[in-house]
């Protein structure tokens, strides 16, 4: 199993911690042997939680991928002033505790914006999330115009990790952050470039293997 980098210090405290209390209930004995147990099942989790896959799918200039894993929570025509200053369909994606919570990028480009707005830590499904919340803004020129890619932290996330630098050429499907603990990300395309939407509210996503959109 790949792991993020990000992941390896809250391994490593999140099994120290379940190795520390086995050892504590075996020398002591008494009531609290389900204590390790329950440990080391959290400790399996925060091995999940930043596990980093790299999903199967189609690639190319045609396609839109998912940017991250999870369920989709809106489909919304929107103007975007930030980076695509333009009418645009926003696909906005959902990601529990228990979903991969590594970023991958949508279309292959040039990074034109990085934009970080320290915000508030709302619900991350909730409309006002996507302008009141912690978030990151990537600009990428791509193939068919710019996409923007809305990292967005939600109300048990508290670290957004974005790689990234304006002016970086990136390939589609690479991975472009992280987002810790619950969270969601939103795919910006300019509807001038006429995209085809692939996917419908509710649907699960793929970071990186599933086509959000596609171009004609």
């Amino acid at each position: 199993m790949r792991i993020a980098r990000e992941g390896w210090p809250f391994i490593g405290i999140a099994w120290l911690i379940a190795i520390a209390a086995a050892l504590l209930v075996a020398r002591r004995g008494g009531p609290l042997w389900a204590v390790p147990g329950v440990l080391a099942v959290l400790a399996g989790w925060v091995v999940a939680f930043f596990r980093d896959p790299i999903r199967p799918g189609p690639r190319g200039e045609r396609y839109v991928l998912a940017a991250a894993e999870g369920h989709v929570v809106h489909v919304t025509e929107i103007d975007e002033p930030m980076y695509v200053k333009g009418r645009t369909v926003r696909i906005s994606i959902f990601l529990s505790v228990f979903d991969v919570h590594v970023n991958r990028y949508p279309v292959e480009g040039t990074v034109e914006l990085v934009h970080y707005h320290k915000g508030k830590f709302l619900h991350a499904g909730t409309e006002k999330a996507s302008l009141d919340n912690e978030q990151a803004s990537i600009g990428i020129r791509g193939p068919h115009g710019p996409v923007l890619v809305r990292q967005i932290a939600g109300l048990i996330a508290r670290r957004i990790v974005t790689d990234p630098r304006p002016g970086d050429h990136i390939a589609q499907g690479a991975r472009l952050g992280l987002i810790r603990f619950g969270s969601r990300t939103d795919v910006f395309l300019p509807l001038s470039a006429r995209p085809v939407v692939k996917v419908k509210l509710g649907d699960r996503v793929r970071v990186g293997g599933t086509v959000l959109a596609e171009y004609a």
